[in-house]
């Protein structure tokens, strides 16, 4: 049973299979927490100022509303979770959120939205699971 999990959540990939599987490395407990980080890019922060007045709160709370499907699953198999963005470039902000918390797994998923990718591994899956000083799973 893990008690301190990261998911980096990424909008292009299917998160259907993950919610069924952290319920499985928590084993249901009350004492794990699963955290969902996803990254603001510096890219999409100045587009989104520049074009639509949007700041950091406001992309946050609209990304929040997008992963509704996948916290609603969370919420049916009864696990904790907490929602946190950062900014910047994505493995970098990935490598260091893992290198500065104590987190004992990181899942990613794996399982793209488009099919006509033909990399087995997404870059930022790939460049993660290389780098990670943890074990990384990786659902399909």
């Amino acid at each position: 049973m893990y008690k301190s999990i990261l998911v980096p959540f990424d909008f292009g990939n299917s998160f259907d299979n993950v919610p069924a599987q952290l319920a499985k490395l928590t084993n249901g407990s009350k004492e794990s927490t699963i955290t969902i980080f996803n990254v603001i890019t510096e890219n999409e922060m100045a587009d989104n100022v520049k074009y639509q007045g949007k700041h950091f709160d406001d992309i946050a709370k609209e990304r929040v509303g997008n992963m509704q499907f996948f916290t609603e699953q969370l919420d049916e198999y009864g696990l904790n979770y907490k929602i946190y963005f950062g900014t910047g470039r994505v493995i970098a902000e990935l490598k260091k959120e893992i290198e500065s918390n104590e987190y004992e797994l990181v899942v990613m998923s794996n399982k793209r939205s488009k099919r006509t990718l033909k990399h087995v591994l997404g870059h930022v899956t790939h460049k993660v699971a290389k780098r990670a000083n943890i074990p990384v799973m990786i659902i399909k």
